[in-house]
Parts: structure tokens; C-alpha cells; sequence
């Protein structure tokens, strides 16, 4: 039997513009009456519509369906399939990830208030960053772009953070010599198969006293910022022992102002 191209979408529950997309892909075959220029479906198209939907359902690309549908040896059709499970366990895994990453961001934040200007002592897990700043300035630098558009990708994971130029800067009144740049967790990077190269700066693990300020959407960095905690360490005997890290958590967007919720986190013996 032969059915117009509307009673064969409506027929077989999908939508006109669908049945020619799997025409342009050669899955269905209408005939054409050359008085009138209509498309004609029979029942055999029907069935190929079908067993199309049903590799599509799998997430199996379209292209490759009509390669299926067109003439495929069996295991040509068990490989396929096997590649739509294996791509699929993968979304799985990152989803997984992902969803675990989002976790940890809320759980982080959570407790924002509380954490404002008091100190706590913490271990920092070990991360690779990119340096993409002198002070507020952005860098220019050709060989970077690549990493940069790639770990752009991987946000959440990558996160935005400063690093002071040198240890001993902290001790300097005034502006600080710092730089910002994209970070990654070494467990994330792990977990990710990130490459690395030799753009990427490595941090290992370390100690630290950890705590959250308010800063200005425009301020620079400066010594003040984070004297509590210098003064926190001088009286619980502790000694700075390396460059001051942190990372932006957020910024609140305010009608008069915008203000950066920021970590800093420096490292003691």
C-alpha cells in the first residue's frame, strides 16, 4: 500500500520534516508520481523507519544507521552497538563526575558565612596552573592559547586562581607581585587524562591556614588583604613556608557594587 508523506509520519508517530531527513539519508525511498511530484511510502519503507529508530534510540549517529539499514554484515551491527555502550558508559562517567564536582562546589559554599575572615588550618591537594596574568593584566602569549581554550572546556573542573609572585612578598606592604590563571586538581587531571605540558605549573600538596574574604570586583591584591592570617600564624607559632595561593568562589552582582567571594590559602610549617 502507498501512503502520502503526511499519513506515513502520522502513521508511524514521527514528524514530516523527520521522515525527510531520513530520506536525504537514504534509510526510506519514496516513489515519486512524475504527474504531480508527490512522494509515495509503502510498507517496506515503514519498516526500515523502524528498525532506524531503533539504532537511533541506542544514540547510534544517523549516519552511521543508514550505513546499517543500507547493508551491514551482523557483526557490523553488534559493533556498532557495542560502540553506542561504550560511548555512552563514558557520558555516564563524566556526567557522574560532574555531578560530584557540583557537589562539592555547594557543599563548599554552603558554609560561606562562617568561613568570612576566619582561619582555618587545611590541606591543599596538589593541581596544575596556568599563568594568564601580570597582576590584573592579561597576558598575550601564543603558546598558552591552545591549553587555555582546552581547560576553558573543562570547567567546572578548571577554576580561576592567583598565585603571589614569591614567598617573601607577602612580608611587603602595598600591591603584591601575583598572577591569575586557570588551575586543575591533580586528582581531577587524573581523572580527566588531561595532557601536560610545560605552560602548566605544578603545586604540589601542602598545609595551610585557609580562609574566605570580600574584596572589590576591580581591587588589587595587597598585603592587607590577608594580614589576619599572617597575624593567626604569628601567634599560633606557625611559619609561612611558600607562595600564597587562592581562587575566586564567585561574584556576587550587586546594583551598586560586585564583590568577589575569594580562598587564599597560605602554606605553613
Amino acid at each position: 500500500m502507498k501512503y502520502s508523506i503526511g499519513e506515513f509520519a502520522s502513521i508511524l508517530g514521527i514528524t514530516a520534516d523527520t521522515l525527510r531527513l531520513y530520506e536525504k539519508h537514504d534509510i526510506v525511498r519514496p516513489e515519486k508520481d512524475c504527474r504531480n511530484n508527490y512522494r509515495y511510502f509503502n510498507d517496506l519503507d515503514a519498516r526500515n523507519l523502524l528498525s532506524s529508530r531503533w539504532y537511533r534510540s541506542m544514540q547510534i549517529p544517523l549516519h552511521n544507521v543508514a550505513e546499517l539499514i543500507n547493508g551491514a554484515p551482523a557483526e557490523r551491527v553488534v559493533d556498532s552497538i557495542y560502540a553506542a555502550q561504550l560511548q555512552l558508559e563514558e557520558e555516564i562517567r563524566r556526567s557522574t563526575m560532574l555531578l560530584d564536582k557540583i557537589n562539592a562546589i555547594h557543599n563548599g559554599l554552603t558554609g560561606l558565612e562562617a568561613a568570612l575572615y576566619t582561619c582555618r588550618i587545611r590541606q591543599m591537594p596538589g593541581m596544575y596552573r596556568i599563568e594568564q596574568t601580570d597582576k590584573n593584566q592579561l597576558l598575550q602569549k601564543e603558546d598558552l592559547k591552545q591549553t587555555v581554550q582546552a581547560w576553558m572546556d573543562l570547567l567546572p573542573f578548571t577554576f580561576y586562581s592567583f598565585r603571589t609572585g614569591d614567598a617573601q612578598s607577602i612580608s611587603w606592604s602595598g600591591e603584591l607581585d601575583y598572577s591569575w590563571g586557570l588551575a586543575l586538581l591533580e586528582e581531577d587531571q587524573q581523572k580527566l587524562g588531561v595532557s601536560i605540558n610545560g605552560s602548566m605549573q605544578y603545586i604540589p600538596p601542602y598545609t595551610c591556614i585557609s580562609s574566605v574574604i570580600l574584596t572589590s570586583y576591580e581591587d588589587y591584591l595587597e598585603h592587607k588583604t590577608f594580614q589576619f592570617m599572617l597575624d593567626y600564624a604569628d601567634e599560633q607559632g606557625y611559619t609561612v613556608s611558600g607562595d600564597i595561593f587562592g581562587k575566586i568562589l564567585f561574584t556576587e552582582r550587586l546594583r551598586d557594587e560586585n564583590r568577589t567571594y575569594l580562598e587564599i590559602n597560605i602554606p605553613i610549617v
